[in-house]
């Protein structure tokens, strides 16, 4: 996946992607709004969220703008982007380039129900029409 300045924007840290999350979820936020959203258990740092957020905008997934004296953050990089820049990464590096393995992993793996199962085939009839 590039970014519009052909630059290339790679996977996400845990903590980052832990970040981008609530973001995502608030559309913007500041530190304090990001880490109000933290789990209570979660110890991060107000300078350390600081320093996180700072450098998702040097990789150009946040932008962030002067708000008095902080700067408010909002995603500059769509969830659903990434989300198929990490599927595509799973498939390619984990499972050889074969993404009937990535399904078949996932269907051995996680219980799904009868309205997910439903919704599967339904997918994957809507995709068998597409040329």
């Amino acid at each position: 996946m590039k970014r519009s300045k052909g630059k290339e924007v790679k996977l996400l840290t845990e903590t980052e992607l832990e970040l981008m999350t609530i973001l995502w979820r608030l559309g913007e936020g500041s530190v304090a709004d990001v880490m109000e959203q933290l789990p209570k258990t979660r110890d991060l740092a107000y300078t350390s969220v600081s320093t996180i957020l700072r450098i998702l905008e040097q990789k150009k997934v946040l932008k962030a703008r002067k708000e008095g004296r902080g700067h408010i953050y909002r995603p500059d990089l769509k969830k659903a982007d990434y989300e198929a820049k990490t599927v595509k990464h799973v498939v390619d590096r984990v499972f050889d380039g074969t993404p009937v393995a990535l399904v078949r992993q996932l269907l051995d793996t996680v219980k799904l129900n009868e309205v997910d199962l439903n919704e599967l085939k339904k997918l994957i009839e809507e995709a068998g029409g597409k040329k």
